[in-house]
């Protein structure tokens, strides 16, 4: 059982019984699996036991010793994808029964602002196929429901000001990202505030944040990288993080200002990109 209710193995279940028969047809113990590796005892152990998945690097190398070509790297990269999608899954879920979201954006514009070129522009620095990008930018736009319904809940985003500082390659894709961040920024139901640069250091640095307020009146939170994402439900480790949220909010500019500030890139994004007459 994968823990989904079916009989489907997982993949990181798949990985750990081929490190194991591999192994085990081998001959060798760990600790001569060890010295053909350069990796610890303790640490292959784990890997097939399925304490840890390890790293790309460990499976490369048990790949060479097996001579099984790409096998465990490519069982490695399947695993650690569905690792990332089950983690996002039960956050998408919550997230659609929330009341209310605190977000803090440290480098891009949040899911739930973004346009569908934006999304797309930004889906593509990530190891996604061009078959599966279509559907990972409807599902990423299909969020934003949350906020357009009928009944929108309220959306208080914290953007660092590196945002609005790293443009779209493509000016067109921006200038049009940012006209819709001064758009959702007059919505009633949505508050941003920028914080600049002269805020300094903080301790939300490093990640972006969302806390959501349920409707039985818990709040979860969610720390995502570039690369990962962490659901956090333990009431004192969220209680910390609102709390970090509120003291960076109090370093932010107010909702005018930022809606300000936002008019006055887009306004610059135009006039450079408008043609000089002769």
């Amino acid at each position: 059982m994968n823990g989904n209710g079916d009989d489907d193995p997982s993949a990181r279940a798949v990985f750990r019984r081929e490190l194991s028969r591999r192994r085990e047809s081998s001959g060798w113990t760990l600790a001569q699996l060890s010295d053909k590796t350069r990796y610890d005892t303790s640490y292959l152990q784990r890997l097939e036991k399925g304490g840890r998945l390890g790293s790309l690097d460990a499976a490369c190398a048990l790949d060479r010793v097996y001579d099984a070509g790409d096998l465990l790297a490519n069982l490695w990269r399947l695993a650690k994808r569905e690792a990332r999608q089950s983690r996002y899954q039960g956050f998408t879920d919550l997230e659609a029964d929330a009341t209310g979201v605190q977000e803090f954006s440290i480098s891009t514009v949040p899911g739930l602002l973004q346009t569908p070129r934006y999304a797309e522009a930004l889906l593509r620095t990530l190891p996604i196929s061009e078959e599966a990008l279509p559907g990972e930018v409807q599902s990423r736009i299909a969020r934003q429901e949350l906020l357009t319904g009928s009944q929108p809940l309220h959306y208080r985003g914290l953007l660092d000001e590196s945002v609005i500082r790293r443009p779209a390659r493509n000016p067109e894709v921006w200038t049009e990202q940012l006209g819709h961040l001064v758009e959702a920024a007059q919505r009633p139901n949505i508050s941003l505030q920028m914080v600049p640069y002269t805020a300094g250091l903080h301790d939300l640095l490093g990640s972006s944040l969302q806390l959501l307020w349920l409707a039985s009146g818990q709040m979860v939170a969610y720390i995502e990288s570039s690369r990962f994402g962490q659901l956090i439900d333990d009431v004192d480790e969220v209680e910390h993080l609102r709390l970090s949220y509120d003291r960076l909010r109090d370093s932010a500019l107010s909702t005018a200002e930022t809606l300000g500030l936002l008019r006055d890139v887009l306004e610059d994004r135009a006039s450079c990109s408008t043609p000089r007459q002769t």
